[in-house]
């Protein structure tokens, strides 16, 4: 039960910093100081740390069946600057008030 909770946890974390990253260093350095190999390398990492993501939190939104927009949304988070972060906060609350209820 943690693994797939946990996997998506480290995910969003790195694409979320990655992003970050990106966005907020190599956007400035390619179009401000005309660095563009900075960039090239953050932004595909971010593609491939992004799909490790998808992947991470699909299998957790099976596991969970969660609802169609949910899961949208969380897969939608890793696109969007500090969206990431937001997101994990609300899964693990929900994961937690979830656990904490009677089966």
């Amino acid at each position: 039960m943690r693994t797939d909770l946990g996997r998506y946890r480290v995910m969003a974390y790195v694409t979320g910093v990655v992003l970050l990253v990106g966005t907020f260093v190599a956007i400035p350095l390619t179009y401000g100081f005309d660095r563009p190999a900075f960039g090239k390398v953050v932004w595909t990492a971010h593609g491939w740390f992004y799909l490790l993501y998808l992947m991470a939190a699909v299998q957790l939104a099976i596991s969970r069946r969660w609802p169609l927009p949910r899961t949208g949304l969380v897969l939608l988070a890793g696109t969007v600057p500090f969206l990431s972060f937001v997101m994990e906060r609300r899964v693990m609350q929900s994961e937690r008030e979830r656990s904490a209820l009677p089966r």
